[in-house]
């Protein structure tokens, strides 16, 4: 059971890693503007932009993303990722650790 609580332990100071987390989905999109004699209009569209889509109080929202942070954010989401495979490995462990009667609660 130690090897468990151990296991567990690296993986609660892994999360800590992951301090550039981001929950949220990446969309690239690209445009189409207004003016009539733009290459846009003959199908090379502007673009792509780039958005994080967040849910803040039940509701989608779209974040944009410049150039300069592109990497730092798909990074973010990336953690995010890794951070809920974390909590499910620490899901499994404690539910070892309540069928052999060892869990404790702090």
């Amino acid at each position: 059971m130690n090897d468990l609580k151990n296991k567990r332990n690296g993986l609660l100071k892994e999360l800590s890693t992951l301090t550039q987390v981001l929950h949220g989905s990446w969309v690239e999109r690209y445009s189409v503007c207004s003016k009539k004699d733009c290459k846009c209009r003959r199908g090379e569209k502007h673009g792509p932009r780039r958005y994080l889509v967040i849910n803040e109080n039940g509701k989608q929202k779209q974040k944009y993303i410049p150039n300069s942070q592109v990497d730092v954010v798909k990074k973010g989401i990336q953690d995010y990722k890794h951070m809920q495979e974390i909590i499910l490995e620490i899901t499994k462990i404690n539910l070892q650790l309540i069928r052999g009667g060892n869990y404790v609660a702090k």
